[in-house]
């Protein structure tokens, strides 16, 4: 720990934390610096970029963007005004492009590293001593002892800079473990956090061992003493064996005190990468390997406890003493501690789907972190899988023992049948790991509890409890772990709500917590950040700070006192009261255009084309003041209907046109691209949050055209057609083109109308409800 973290060098030095501030606060990151300087500084200076890769950059900009906004919501605030800044930074975070935010904080570093180079060699030069910089970048040094500017220290090109002074600097600290710093514990990614636990339990085991040698020297003085016949000083020395025994017990609870909070940390770990396991559930970066990791600690703790109990039981063998009251309830306390540490080892490394179907078949897998460690795997347990609901998994939980755990004691638990619910675990040699699969598990029948009030099936949450009985050191151990909750549906129109369901939990959810209760209320800070999550992961592009926004108006019904903002956003507006004039609720519409997006406009979306949150008022404004004038048009996701996209355009007449929405129903017939290649009065696509440019309208859309087939003749005599979209033009029933011919405003005016290929039937037309007219071009 007496490492020192760059920002402490740099604020030790009053003209250099000046300079420094004045950086940060050119965007406002000067608070975020100091809030989060270690975990910032060992994220930043561990990511290994190749240089010239933009595309990496940005990969990683976008990761360290959403790590950042989890960490900061993770922040406990002191006082209120803490708490109130770490949801301004979050906004502020939001506002902010994530390739802009990561290469100015990147910079900032660079200058400090720069700014503490120099500093070293002014104290050198007066010859006091300077803390180690334990960021030794090896970067190249003057002959004069300063500093040379090479550009980016971490890898990557800073603009000005020439790719040869760049790939000066490349060998950074992460390739270098002796660099790694364990001063930077609890502010730091898991992998440096566990590299510092590593290191206190070997040192804590090196100190139990220092107790273990005196220990011996104890039980040697014993000996001589009980073999020793009416020795003259028999009485001082029985009097220095009581002192060296009670001296030795002093060691042994210091050394399970020190043995405890180590454990508490690993299993802090343990918790925390279950927390990264359900926000992976929301689409959230996770690493599992990190699991390796947290078994690597448990295996060191086991060996830790248990030679900590072979002492104290040896310790007891010598009696001294009538009374060893104290040694006797410290083997107590270390063998629950060791039991504790088994049971807490089996986990859910691979969780079944959250949303589950009945008569579909699933999997999942557990493993135990400490099963090859006890050599459970030389006689390798079978688990068993039971489904619980809510209830019953909190009376479960509430008796805080596996000692019950037994398959009789769980034969009247289980709220539904599974097949396929048992499995043999093995151990795999190669990595170490000791776990058992499921592969071809079902749900075949599962049981409701009594609704309450306005509760729907959907709001009902289940878990998967997993449950195994080994023998170890030839006394049983029964253990047993939960899965994340699940919702069960029998039919897909429930999976909407389902979803909803599982979102929340997964991002709201306390570490610590009876199953599976979650608060009814979060901060717009934090559901934006599970909305941004949810929605790039799915459509592989996030939401920009305009998209939130419009998201959060949405939210809260536009009923917002102007200049003030609500904080919070209930479960009930979330997924519960429908939205204002319509029969949907807000997390309905948001699934909806969130499954649209992935299943028929993914591309177009990853590109920058589709503009999507932006309300019909905003879309009208941008328009009308767009420089490209007739013909510029947007994309914008329909507020009147669920998962729909609509087009709106600058007519001929100067005014805004919207066309009525599109579904998933309708790009199955004819995807988007090519339906906005068939409007010809659509020219100019207007700039979006990705294309800041306004783009020609093939420019934009060219190379996600599908290529038509030529109408020549077939050899059976028929002739081929094809179906192309046109707008017809209110009123007008004889006359279709390519653009109005009377301006129109709003959407009740226009009516869109497609080709009829000969292979439709008449009756087609009553569930075509978007087209009105079928055109055969042969």
């Amino acid at each position: 720990m007496s490492s020192m973290s760059l920002w402490k060098r740099i604020s030790s030095h009053a003209d250099c934390e000046q300079r420094m501030a004045a950086y940060y606060n050119k965007k406002g990151l000067y608070d975020l610096r100091l809030c989060l300087a270690p975990w910032i500084e060992d994220r930043i200076m561990s990511e290994q970029i190749t240089p010239n890769s933009t595309d990496q950059l940005e990969q990683v900009a976008r990761r360290f963007n959403e790590d950042l906004q989890q960490k900061l919501l993770s922040t406990r605030a002191s006082d209120q005004a803490l708490k109130y800044r770490l949801v301004e930074l979050c906004a502020l975070i939001q506002r902010t492009p994530a390739l802009e935010l990561y290469t100015h904080l990147r910079s900032g570093l660079q200058k400090e590293l720069q700014l503490a180079t120099e500093k070293s060699v002014a104290v050198a030069a007066a010859g006091q001593s300077m803390p180690q910089n334990h960021y030794n970048m090896n970067n190249p040094v003057g002959m004069n002892g300063s500093y040379m500017d090479t550009g980016d220290m971490f890898g990557v090109p800073v603009p000005g800079t020439s790719p040869v002074n760049v790939g000066m600097s490349t060998n950074v600290m992460h390739n270098a473990p002796g660099n790694a710093t364990p001063a930077l514990m609890g502010m730091v990614p898991a992998k440096v956090e566990l590299y510092d636990v590593h290191h206190r339990i070997v040192q804590g085991f090196n100190d139990f061992s220092a107790c273990s040698e005196q220990l011996q020297g104890l039980k040697r003085s014993f000996t001589y003493i009980y073999n020793a016949n009416n020795a003259p000083d028999a009485e001082a020395m029985y009097k220095r064996l009581i002192e060296e025994k009670a001296n030795v017990v002093l060691r042994l609870r210091r050394s399970y005190l020190y043995y405890e909070g180590l454990h508490d940390l690993v299993l802090m770990e343990l918790k925390n990468w279950r927390r990264q396991q359900a926000l992976a559930g929301n689409g959230a970066q996770f690493s599992e390997n990190m699991l390796d990791d947290i078994q690597r600690c448990f295996e060191m703790l086991e060996t830790f406890v248990t030679h900590l109990l072979a002492a104290v039981l040896e310790a007891l063998s010598l009696q001294i003493m009538k009374d060893d009251s104290d040694l006797t309830g410290l083997r107590e306390q270390i063998q629950i501690s060791q039991k504790n540490l088994v049971c807490s080892a089996f986990i859910v490394d691979k969780q079944p789907p959250q949303v589950m179907k009945t008569n579909t078949r699933f999997a999942a897998s557990v493993r135990w972190l400490l099963g090859s460690q006890l050599g459970i795997h030389i006689n390798a347990p079978t688990v068993e899988c039971i489904i619980m609901s809510e209830l019953q998994s909190q009376r479960f939980v509430s008796r805080g023992t596996h000692a019950d755990v037994t398959t009789g004691s769980l034969a009247g638990q289980s709220s539904g049948e599974i097949q396929n619910c048992s499995s043999t675990m093995e151990y795999q040699q190669s990595n170490q790991v000791f776990s058992a699969s499921f592969r071809n598990m079902q749900l075949k029948k599962i049981k409701r509890a009594e609704k309450k009030g306005t509760e729907s099936v959907m709001d009902e949450k289940f878990a998967l409890l997993f449950y195994a009985t080994a023998t170890v050191n030839n006394y049983q151990i029964r253990v047993w772990t939960l899965s994340l909750p699940v919702v069960v549906i029998v039919h897909g129109n429930q999976e909407p709500q389902s979803w909803a369901t599982i979102t929340w939990d997964n991002a709201f959810a306390d570490i610590v917590r009876d199953p599976f209760v979650v608060t009814d209320r979060v901060t717009w800070c934090q559901l934006s950040v599970a909305l941004n999550t949810k929605f790039g992961s799915c459509t592989q592009r996030a939401l920009t700070a305009e998209n939130l926004e419009f998201l959060y108006e949405k939210l809260q019904r536009d009923s917002s006192i102007a200049g003030e903002r609500n904080e919070y956003i209930s479960w009930n507006q979330f997924c519960k009261e429908p939205l204002p004039e319509r029969t949907f609720t807000f997390w309905e519409w948001f699934f909806a255009i969130m499954k649209l997006t992935k299943d028929h406009l993914l591309s177009m979306w990853k590109a920058g084309r589709i503009t999507g949150f932006i309300n019909k008022v905003k879309a009208q404004d941008d328009l009308m003041r767009a420089t490209t004038g007739i013909g510029t048009f947007l994309l914008r996701f329909s507020d009147s209907e669920l998962g729909g996209v609509t087009i709106a355009y600058v007519n001929e007449s100067g005014l805004v046109t919207m066309l009525s929405p599109w579904t998933a129903r309708d790009f199955q017939i004819l995807n988007l691209a090519d339906r906005i290649r068939d409007l010809e009065m659509l020219r100019c696509l207007h700039p979006t949050d990705v294309n800041v440019q306004p783009l020609d309208r093939d420019l934009a859309f060219g190379d996600f055209y599908t290529q038509r087939p030529e109408p020549t003749p077939r050899g059976d005599g028929y002739v081929p057609s094809t179906i192309r979209v046109q707008v017809r033009t209110s009123g007008d029933t004889c006359s279709i083109s390519g653009t109005p011919h009377h301006p129109m405003q709003s959407p009740p005016q226009d009516s869109m109308s497609m080709g009829n290929g000969s292979d439709f039937a008449m009756a087609d037309f009553d569930t075509m409800q978007n087209f009105d007219v079928y055109n055969r071009i042969i």
